[in-house]
């Protein structure tokens, strides 16, 4: 009897635990009824508004019931009931370029109100003589865009932490995420302006609070950025309000709920971001320059008339200009705060990585437009100029050879041809480079050829064109700049088509240079199967007999239509040569041109494209000469069929005994001995 009436009391027990439940869930906070104190504000879009731009403000927004948090028929010390909430937040610097402050705070506290709280770090939550008492009862989840003060966990801004009767964080990260399958971690920037979602979740039964963040336009990510044990001890009690908090300090920002759900003993309900009210985009403003003081020359006649004045005018005009566009580039780069290296300071082409995230709308996916195998390309607007530019993003495993590279890339920076992409300049953050282009709307010769949009077909004088322009820029690296480049990378995806059908090589990110008078040093195996020449495989020495040999691959490529290697069988260059070798070279013509083409001319590039790409590399010519046969100034007049690379055996360096053609008929995997992109020597 005993037995089952201990039985009976256990169940009711649970049941009573079980139907502690509560939720909400709020699109906007019209008629919400929230409990709002200090700068709070619901505005008419239905936007919670927590601070504005003054400085030293508070702002606290709670749901106006209390929760049951404590299950008290736990034995022997009550326990916390498991809770959920997600919430859309924005944090909107006052204006463009100015950092933010202080952060806000997802908040579980006994009251809804905080006498004698502190702005800045203490999030209108805390105050010096009360920070860390556990008679405060109160936990946060804190999204912090300032250097933590008081706390040595936060060394740095733009992090997540979860706080317990105090500022100082228990566990803390730098607000990151990574998408799925991916082991890539992306950085959020809580002062971006843009709406981010924020998951907290905490499980009874393993004593586990998750907290996850994301852009809110993109999927939940399926790892946490916390995962922490918490103890409760000293922190909730039985009934207690949930709700927001932020503050402001010398910095300040508008920070923004625009939608928020909660429950205990469940999970929160979803957000429907599409219904959610946006919050307002800090305001781009158009370049400022001075307007001179307008000077009224008088009449020699006059009295007042000075002829020094004349002179000084202008020269102090200018060089008050000159100092506002200085004084300007050095308060720009204090905002942005980065940690630069003293070398990278005297870097002109180095870009901000904040002006390039802010360019890119932070990496979206919507604003990629390539991708391969030495990283992401996307579409920007620089802020400053309005200008569109391609930022390529390559992530790299250490930082060796950085300074070398910067340096390489301050050189390839002054590059101007017509047929090439211009290199703006770079960026480099963490592990990440950043190399900035000029944007080329018409994308790539590889998309044109094989994946061209409304049944497009590049007829024989736009393919000629084409051919003459690559080879232009490459006699320009090869020849004509003051140094040598050798590109290392000739390929359709990396030949640009501008809106006038040029063409203009780009992508410079493996490129090398050494003066005229000297042989290159490269000693890595860089580039795409398909395009590395023999003696490149063999010796991994880059040269300019390299570039033309993948060259010819390319003008093969643009004659017949077809990918270098189709097949483990189908290898374009030995078809090319066995219609050569049958008398018949005209049956490797691209049949989507109907026949519709200048016959000596298909049949000179046809010969041109086996001459460049021959196994040889003191058989192929030089661009100039390629060129000269382009534009009909010379002609081949012999050619050897000697066999072609791919059916020669050779050695390499890295262990390589033979060269075997990929399985996958389009594979464009980067062939590289070491390294995805090779910085060094």
């Amino acid at each position: 009897m005993g037995v089952s009436l201990a039985c009976l009391l256990m169940f009711f027990f649970c049941v009573a635990a079980l139907c502690v439940q509560a939720s909400f869930v709020y699109h906007g906070f019209n008629n919400s009824n929230l409990v709002l104190s200090q700068e709070a504000s619901i505005e008419p879009s239905g936007l919670l508004r927590l601070t504005n731009s003054s400085q030293y403000v508070i702002g606290h927004a709670f749901n106006p019931d209390s929760h049951q948090m404590l299950d008290k028929s736990s034995e022997p010390v009550s326990q916390v009931f498991s809770f959920s909430t997600t919430f859309v937040f924005a944090i909107v610097p006052s204006s463009f370029g100015a950092p933010a402050g202080h952060g806000l705070a997802f908040v579980i506290a006994p009251s809804t109100q905080f006498p004698g709280a502190g702005s800045e770090h203490y999030l209108g939550l805390f105050n010096s003589s009360n920070n860390g008492d556990p008679s405060n009862h109160i936990f946060a989840v804190e999204f912090d865009t300032v250097n933590g003060h008081d706390d040595p966990t936060n060394s740095k801004g733009n992090h997540v932490g979860i706080n317990k009767n105090g500022v100082l964080s228990n566990a803390s990260e730098s607000a990151e995420y990574s998408n799925y399958g991916s082991e890539v971690k992306k950085e959020v920037y809580l002062d971006s302006g843009d709406p981010i979602q924020a998951w907290i979740e905490y499980d009874h039964h393993r004593k586990l609070l998750n907290v996850t963040i994301a852009p809110a336009d993109v999927n939940r990510p399926t790892e946490p950025l916390i995962s922490h044990p918490i103890n409760w001890n000293s922190v909730l009690i039985e009934n207690m309000f949930v709700g927001f908090s932020a503050s402001t300090g010398k910095e300040t920002s508008f920070h923004y709920i625009s939608g928020w759900s909660f429950a205990i003993n469940g999970s929160a309900p979803s957000l429907d971001v599409s219904r959610l009210p946006k919050p307002p985009k800090v305001e781009i403003p158009p370049p400022q320059f001075p307007i001179p003081p307008k000077v009224e020359i008088l009449p020699p006649s006059s009295s007042a008339f000075n002829p020094l004045v004349t002179v000084l005018v202008p020269i102090l005009s200018a060089i008050t200009f000159m100092g506002i566009l200085f004084l300007a580039s050095v308060f720009r780069r204090s905002l942005r705060g980065e940690n630069l290296e003293e070398w990278e300071r005297d870097c002109p082409h180095r870009f901000g990585y904040r002006d390039l995230y802010i360019a890119t709308k932070g990496f979206k996916d919507s604003e990629l437009v390539g991708s391969g195998g030495f990283g992401s390309v996307y579409r920007g607007v620089l802020p400053s100029t309005g200008s569109e530019v391609a930022v390529k993003k390559v992530t790299r495993n250490s930082s060796q050879g950085m300074r070398e590279f910067a340096a390489e890339i301050e050189s390839l920076g002054r590059l101007r041809h017509k047929n090439l992409v211009n290199l703006q300049g770079w960026c480099k953050k963490k592990n990440d480079l950043l190399l900035v282009y000029d944007y080329v709307p018409n994308g790539s010769l590889d998309s044109i050829l094989y994946h061209p949009k409304d049944n497009f077909v590049l007829n024989w004088e736009q393919r000629m064109n084409i051919l003459k322009g690559v080879a232009g820029g490459l006699l320009y690296l090869h020849e004509e700049w003051e140094r040598v480049v050798i590109h290392r990378d000739i390929k359709p995806s990396n030949v640009l088509i501008d809106i006038d059908m040029n063409a203009r090589l780009s992508d410079f990110g493996l490129a090398r240079l050494y003066d005229h008078d000297q042989i290159s040093h490269t000693t890595s195996v860089v580039g795409t199967i398909g395009y590395i020449s023999p003696e490149l495989a063999r010796t991994g020495k880059a040269s300019k007999t390299t570039d033309v040999f993948a060259y010819g691959v390319l003008i093969l490529e643009v004659a017949c239509g077809r990918r270098p290697l189709e097949s483990d069988i189908f290898i374009l260059v030995d078809w090319v040569m066995e219609c050569h070798e049958r008398g018949r070279i005209l049956d490797a013509a691209d049949p989507k041109l109907n026949s519709v083409y200048d016959i000596v001319e298909m049949e000179m590039v046809l010969q041109l494209g086996l001459l460049c790409s021959h196994y040889k590399p003191e058989s192929r010519p030089t661009m100039r000469q390629v060129t000269r046969f382009l534009n009909g100034e010379d002609q081949i007049l012999s050619f050897d069929p000697s066999p072609p690379y791919s059916q020669l055996p050779f050695q390499s360096n890295s262990g390589f005994t033979q060269f075997i053609p990929p399985s996958s008929p389009t594979s464009s995997t980067s062939f590289v001995t070491s390294t995805s992109i090779d910085l060094g020597r």
